[in-house]
């Protein structure tokens, strides 16, 4: 079968022939249509992401869409390696795979899928939003942020506060009050200190980094005494680590913790972007999406894909 296969660490995808899969009891075989291009996909292509094992030559890709063998619609997540998304086929675990419902193309499911389940499983699973609420998302100009106030408010916050470097990018995100992230660390500090002075129940921080230090130590701040906040980290664009006073974390009431593979079971990741799926399809989520055919692999792949997520489609048989 035709694939995009990396064949050793470091290296770029290139695209060739690969052995077709054959399904195990309990998983699916996929006829893929179309696979998202995501930072998730290349870290593990890369062997620098936390979840890969590291084996290689292996098809590159975390997730699509395709149909089973029955005709029906899927989205897959984490398909058996060596065999990744990208492909003509693929296998994946019954219990990663959800309907893709039918209003909604391939290429839109495939390239909302993945940066729609970091705030979807940040929001659900793991700070477990209240209608009312209020939100932050740090970071919220690239694909993910803006899906991630898209789903804050169809998760019923009240408020929804976006932070970016762009101020005029963030003009457009729908957010409901917005933080431009200068270079000025005092200045930045302040902007955070006037929204969480009125309570702020849930950051989404898609940056990590600078911005992340700055707000935690606004929040130690200028958070009402006894008001929680829970801060789940999905992302870290500005910088992998970060300096935390413990004393932050003592004069507070803030939960600190992650989102992502790990933290979070695959068979839920799986069942939750089907209902972001189905969400999307009905309440009109949007995200800007190029198609590419998979055959342009190598070139595409090393392409900035700034606000728009780039999905290979790939032709059945």
């Amino acid at each position: 079968m035709k694939a995009a296969i990396v064949r050793a660490a470091g290296q770029s995808p290139v695209y060739g022939d690969f052995a077709e899969p054959t399904a195990a009891p309990g998983e699916n075989l996929i006829t893929v249509t179309a696979a998202a291009l995501s930072p998730l996909a290349k870290a593990r292509a890369a062997g620098t992401h936390y979840s890969v094992s590291g084996a290689f030559p292996a098809v590159v890709g975390v997730d699509g869409v395709g149909r089973l063998d029955d005709g029906r619609r899927v989205y897959f997540l984490l398909p058996r390696a060596p065999w990744g998304a990208m492909a003509e086929f693929a296998v994946a675990p019954v219990a990663h795979c959800a309907p893709a419902p039918d209003g909604l193309d391939d290429v839109t499911a495939a390239a909302i899928a993945n940066p729609g389940m970091s705030s979807w499983a940040a929001l659900k699973e793991r700070a477990k939003l209240k209608a009312g609420e209020t939100v932050l998302i740090n970071g919220a100009t690239g694909s993910a942020g803006r899906l991630a106030v898209q789903i804050a408010k169809h998760f019923g916050a009240k408020k929804v506060i976006a932070t970016g470097r762009n101020a005029e990018a963030l003009r457009a995100v729908g957010a409901d009050a917005t933080i431009v992230l200068v270079d000025d660390e005092a200045a930045l500090e302040d902007s955070f200190k006037l929204y969480l002075a009125d309570g702020i129940d849930v950051v989404v921080d898609y940056l990590w980094g600078k911005s992340a230090e700055r707000l935690l130590a606004a929040a130690a701040k200028a958070l009402p005494d006894g008001a929680p906040l829970r801060y789940v980290e999905v992302g870290a664009a500005s910088g992998p680590a970060i300096a935390l006073p413990g004393a932050v974390l003592r004069s507070k009431t803030i939960a600190l913790m992650g989102s992502g593979l790990g933290s979070v079971p695959l068979d839920r990741l799986a069942a939750d972007i089907g209902e972001l799926l189905q969400a999307a399809a009905t309440s009109g989520f949007t995200i800007p999406a190029k198609a590419v055919p998979l055959s342009d692999v190598e070139r595409a792949w090393g392409e900035g894909d700034g606000a728009r997520r780039t999905v290979f489609t790939i032709g059945a048989r």
